[in-house]
């Protein structure tokens, strides 16, 4: 672990309001407009689309696959998928599902609920569509409850006015009809876990600016049948999160560094009242502008997040923001309490790059039952003076005051694509933490075009024990890559079956097969020379090869001929 040295400017919030109205949003991102449809609804049928291999990969801390495919695990070409949310089961962890905005067709910015679930740890996910085709959705939030029943809060535009609908499934890829819940843009919602009074409530808050009453928080103390008139919360947050500490006290955070704590929201019969809100200073703001790595969106939301372990942290909150200073472009900023949020530390800088003008934007924050905190972000520092991003990650095992050195975990890809129909990332990634490791939900542009992933995030190198659970098969980088001549595709066989290696174009068309063949349990080496099936050497660019195990797609990696 290295410590990571407070930031010793704090800015003024007089400053800060002067600075955000003046300068960075001189190219105003009109929140409420993107939030609107703007084309018409475009039915496409998924079995005319077409499809090309999935995209994933795996590293030594990270497993990474491919969440809106078809039937048979494929890409699907045409389409986008960005902003997901994930949920986990709490009592069986191989059942999660992931929500997003779905883009049915990349011409035309009508988004929908789009979801998929697994029920093997993620090795596999099911796309079976929207909840609602044809309805306009967009800001999915997902959470669970100790039952492992799963919650989608969806934003949807009726007579003009922004509302929420929350809609419950046991996880099976169905779910209900949806109640309404007030609701507006940028919502957030937490549910109590803590087994107390509070137990099962769900709050909710958004942006009142943008809404359909004059509140921006609610709540249901009757596990989702209905939910309480809309209220006002101190201070008005927005852009930001919440959570439930220990003693089922409910936490929110969002712009301008605002945090607020209330220690009655469990008791339905009487109104919640908010304890204090404070300013909890981040070093920075929140910043939203087009000429960014996410135009038409915001670089990142503000985290709060409570360690519920049995260890010395219990009963610690933590917040995390991508935020601006006046010394670098954007960084990952993380402040801890453990007074109950009265008092506040210094901002640590957990990004350790040496340059100011990378972007560390979309920082995500979850907490482990064991009080390790997880943290992710997007990063542009191997590609200076460009909008590509990598995956980077860090976390602490001593409650905030040191951290791990930055793991770079995915290759770099371009943000903009997409722009303008798919007109940013989204708003957020988001992330829950297990003891072994960390959940993550995102999106990114691997396969030309915006598509959700699941990834699993191990702080130690993932060992055959730490991988996506009932894992059949693995599949390595080929080497050399690039080549010209001749490489070797390592893969290796948990159980036997039939495996199909296969190679693609760009475009996803089949080049050729180099195993389809049933194998028994083992380490195996595929040679190939860069030939299609009539002995043609194929040009110079990328290819994608694929592992298949009796039927099921486990890994797609790319490679390039040169």
């Amino acid at each position: 672990m290295k410590n990571t040295i407070p930031l010793s400017a704090v800015l003024s919030t007089l400053f800060l309001g002067l600075f955000f109205t003046a300068g960075l949003f001189a190219q105003n991102v009109d929140f409420e407009l993107k939030e609107r449809p703007s084309d018409p609804y475009i039915y496409v049928p998924r079995h005319l689309q077409p499809t090309s291999p999935a995209y994933g990969f795996s590293g030594d801390n990270i497993i990474c696959v491919q969440v809106n495919v078809d039937g048979n695990g494929n890409n699907i070409l045409g389409d986008a998928a960005n902003e997901p949310s994930i949920a986990i089961d709490p009592n069986d962890p191989g059942r999660m599902a992931i929500g997003w905005r779905q883009f049915d067709s990349i011409n035309s910015n009508f988004r929908q609920a789009g979801f998929g679930y697994t029920t093997d740890g993620g090795a596999t996910w099911t796309f079976p569509g929207v909840i609602e085709p044809g309805v306009f959705r967009s800001d999915p939030v997902l959470d669970f409850d100790e039952t492992g029943r799963f919650y989608y809060n969806s934003l949807r535009v009726v007579s003009g006015e922004l509302q929420c609908d929350i809609f419950r499934s046991t996880g099976d890829g169905t779910w209900d009809e949806g109640v309404f819940a007030h609701g507006g843009d940028k919502q957030w919602m937490a549910i109590d876990r803590t087994g107390g009074p509070g137990n099962g409530n769900i709050y909710t808050f958004w942006d009142s600016f943008f809404s359909e009453c004059d509140g921006d928080f609610t709540r249901s103390t009757d596990g989702g049948d209905s939910y309480e008139t809309c209220s006002i919360t101190p201070s008005l947050p927005h852009w930001g999160t919440m959570d439930i500490g220990v003693d089922g006290a409910l936490y929110a955070t969002g712009n301008g560094s605002k945090f607020l704590k209330s220690t009655n929201p469990s008791n339905g019969a009487q109104m919640l009242q908010w304890d204090f809100t404070t300013i909890a200073e981040m070093g920075g703001p929140l910043i939203a502008f087009e000429d960014s790595p996410n135009p038409g969106g915001l670089l990142g939301q503000q985290w709060v997040a409570t360690d519920h372990s049995d260890g010395p942290n219990r009963g610690n909150i933590y917040m995390l923001a991508s935020v601006y200073t006046f010394s670098d472009v954007l960084d990952v900023h993380f402040i801890r309490s453990t007074d109950g949020g009265l008092t506040w530390s210094a901002p640590l800088r957990i990004n350790d790059d040496l340059s100011a003008d990378n972007y560390q934007w979309f920082g995500t924050m979850s907490v482990a039952p064991n009080g390790r905190i997880d943290v992710v972000w997007l990063d542009t520092r191997d590609n200076p003076g460009t909008v590509l991003s990598s995956l980077y990650y860090a976390f602490s095992t001593d409650g905030g005051l040191t951290w791990s050195d930055n793991l770079r975990l995915s290759e770099a890809f371009d943000p903009h694509v997409g722009w303008p129909n798919q007109n940013k990332m989204g708003d957020y990634f988001h992330m829950v933490s297990t003891d072994e490791g960390a959940h993550l939900a995102w999106a990114a542009t691997f396969n030309g075009e915006q598509d959700v992933y699941y990834s699993f995030i191990s702080p130690e190198p993932v060992t055959a024990t730490k991988s996506v659970e009932n894992e059949a098969a693995s599949l390595s980088q080929n080497l050399p890559n690039p080549f010209s001549a001749r490489t070797s595709i390592p893969y290796s066989l948990k159980k036997s079956g039939l495996v199909q290696l296969e190679i693609f174009d760009l475009n996803g068309k089949k080049i050729t097969s180099l195993v389809n063949q049933n194998l028994p349990a083992g380490k195996y080496t595929a040679n190939w020379d860069g030939k299609g099936p009539r002995g043609k050497a194929l040009p110079p660019g990328i290819y994608y090869y694929s592992l298949r195990v009796d039927g099921a797609l486990f890994f797609t990696k790319k490679m390039a001929i040169i």
